[in-house]
């Protein structure tokens, strides 16, 4: 039995771990390291309630005072890892050399950035409680002209927030539709739809050539010559797991820290969150999830494996799901679809917000997408974990299209 367990990552994943430490009965010391000044805090608000101002920075902490007693933890925020060493099972922080007896290693993933913008004001990413702060700031700021580059999920939650503010907003998207790599293209046209119907510009299938402004930015050049007005620019261009650290650690490192099936990366190590890459036994491959629900139940997973044996223990082995909450819409994924997926939809009703599809292939349902249907998605949902073959499920469906 370990004497104490470091978790390197103060984030949801990593808040989760030290949870299912303590429920499991686990008395050793618990050390939770993280980079920010922050204590650890809740995300998906950051790009809607938050970001609008319908949530404070209070209610986004994921630790009360109480709770850290409760747990007995030691925190140490505003403190960067670096240079893992497996053999000798160290690592280094703020310049000293620390060593672990089990280490949970959650440090997420950061936004990517567009090169040539860290010198230009006004172009943000979000990921952090102070990049959604700089951007809530700037958005009361007189009436900014707003300009999103990437319209997936995070990019159109930004949108949508700050078309319910009256700003004038366009969504840039390389892509002929938003979402079509993640929803498939009919499915991407019903999110278009929502968003041109309250008033966001969409500019599809064309890519940023550059921008404009020395020291402010003033517009953005996209590559068909097009020129968008602009006083702010969110980038959404998706993330990057921080796995800088880790180099020459020992550990292997594929856009992610990977693992096998039970969330083990080494002997003592474990990974959980944006930054894991596991052997997801349901899909037989290796996948990496960006979603709180994963993050949540990963980190529970991938700590209580510090107390098992290796007989003892279990595959991780989750149907992923998540949500985008925008404008009035709920809109729920369970599983993983693909491009090239058999699609039908279930429930398609415009006028009530309210659609369903399935994906299915090679035989198998694959996911379910649902905007106002959340009883749709945990019905499939439920199918998906027994394995249903499409056949069923179209069966299933009839009964309550």
């Amino acid at each position: 039995m370990h004497s104490s367990i470091t978790i390197v990552g103060a984030s949801l994943a990593g808040v989760r771990a030290a949870e299912a430490l303590r429920s499991e009965g686990f008395e050793g010391v618990i050390k939770l390291i993280g980079d920010e000044a922050h204590v650890p805090y809740d995300r998906p608000p950051l790009s809607k309630s938050f970001l609008e101002g319908a949530m404070t920075s209070e209610r986004l902490s994921l630790l009360t005072k109480e709770k850290i007693t409760e747990l007995e933890l030691q925190i140490r925020t505003g403190s960067k890892a670096s240079k893992l060493d497996i053999d000798s099972q160290t690592f280094e922080i703020e310049g000293e050399v620390e060593g672990f007896d089990a280490l949970v290693i959650a440090t997420g993933a950061r936004a990517r950035k567009l090169p040539n913008t860290e010198k230009i004001k006004g172009i943000h990413t979000l990921r952090s409680l102070d990049d959604s702060i700089e951007i809530r700031d700037s958005f009361k700021s007189g009436n900014p002209k707003v300009v999103v580059v990437g319209g997936g999920f995070i990019g159109c939650e930004v949108a949508a927030t700050a078309s319910a503010f009256g700003i004038e907003v366009t969504i840039v998207e390389s892509q002929d539709v938003p979402l079509s790599h993640v929803l498939g293209e009919e499915a991407g046209r019903v999110i278009s739809k929502l968003h041109t119907d309250n008033g966001v510009q969409l500019k599809c299938g064309v890519e940023v050539q550059e921008f404009k402004g020395e020291n402010q930015v003033e517009g953005v050049l996209l590559k068909d010559g097009t020129l968008l007005e602009a006083d702010v620019v969110i980038v959404g261009i998706g993330a990057t797991p921080n796995t800088e650290w880790l180099e020459d650690s020992g550990l292997t490192i594929e856009n992610g820290v990977c693992c096998d099936q039970t969330c083990l990366a080494a002997p003592n190590i474990v990974a959980a969150g944006d930054v894991a890459r596991w052997d997801h036994r349901g899909y037989g491959k290796s996948i990496r999830l960006e979603h709180w629900d994963n993050a949540a139940e990963q980190g529970k997973h991938a700590a209580l494996r510090l107390l098992q044996k290796d007989s003892e223990a279990l595959p991780y082995a989750p149907i992923p799901w998540f949500w985008s909450d925008q404008f009035d819409r709920k809109i729920q994924l369970a599983g993983i679809s693909s491009p090239g997926d058999d699609f039908e939809v279930i429930v398609d009703s415009p006028e009530e917000g309210r659609y369903t599809a399935i994906y299915g292939n090679e035989g198998r349902l694959k996911a379910v997408l649902g905007i106002n249907r959340p009883r749709h998605v945990m019905q499939f949902k439920s199918l998906m974990e027994e394995e249903a073959s499409w056949k069923e499920a179209l069966d299933f469906a009839k009964g309550i299209g």
